[in-house]
Parts: C-alpha cells; sequence; structure tokens
C-alpha cells in the first residue's frame, strides 16, 4: 500500500507564498505522473497541476500558470507545489495524487490540506 500524506498548508496574505510538500510511504511504486488537485466549498474538485514521473514534464491549469510550480525530489518520492502571488481564490482543500501504471486516472489520493488566503 502507498500512502500520501500532504503538509505545508495554512494562512497565508494575499500575495504572499506556501509551498506545500506531499510524501509518498510504504511500498516503493513509480507512478505514471503525481499531481495537485484542490477543491473549495460548494465547488467540484479542479486539478491544479501534475509532473510525469519519466521525464518530469509538468502542466498546470490556467488558473495557476506563472504563479505556482509542481517539483519533485531525487528521491522520486516527494512531490511540492510552490504557491507564489496567492489569491483569495486560491483558497481550497489542496490534494495530491498518484497515477499508478495502468490505471485510467489518478488513484491514490492524500487526505487533503486546508489553504486560505486572506485579502
Amino acid at each position: 500500500q502507498v500512502q500520501l500524506v500532504e503538509t505545508g498548508g495554512g494562512l497565508v496574505q494575499a500575495g504572499g507564498s506556501l509551498r506545500l510538500s506531499c510524501a509518498a510511504s510504504g511500498r516503493i511504486f513509480s507512478p505514471v505522473a503525481m499531481a495537485w488537485f484542490r477543491q473549495s466549498p460548494g465547488k467540484e474538485r479542479e486539478f491544479v497541476a501534475h509532473q510525469r514521473w519519466s521525464g518530469g514534464s509538468t502542466f498546470y491549469a490556467d488558473s495557476v500558470k506563472g504563479r505556482f510550480i509542481i517539483s519533485r525530489d531525487r528521491t522520486l518520492r516527494n512531490v511540492y507545489l510552490q504557491m507564489n502571488s496567492l489569491k483569495p481564490d486560491d483558497t481550497a482543500v489542496y490534494f495530491c495524487a498518484a497515477q499508478r501504471p495502468g490505471a485510467d486516472s489518478y488513484d491514490i489520493w492524500g487526505q487533503g490540506i486546508q489553504v486560505t488566503v486572506s485579502s
């Protein structure tokens, strides 16, 4: 079993920065990709960014492009989301997710972590 645990959330003023971390523990695995999603109250969960494990290519939602950066470390067991120029609209629960080989979509999820941006 693989578990994903997010850390680094909290309260920040608009214009500030936060860095979320996602640590994979348990069975060693090589995902196809890892991603960040978020969900605000009353809204559906939305895609934020992903990084393919082979090659490291990245892709971002238009709403965060140029402000957020997804990255991984050399162990390939941690993925990060650097969030800059935060806006109140970025307030949400942020989830880390992994897509295992053979899966059609992201099939391992973290428990989520709250990010609140005050105006």
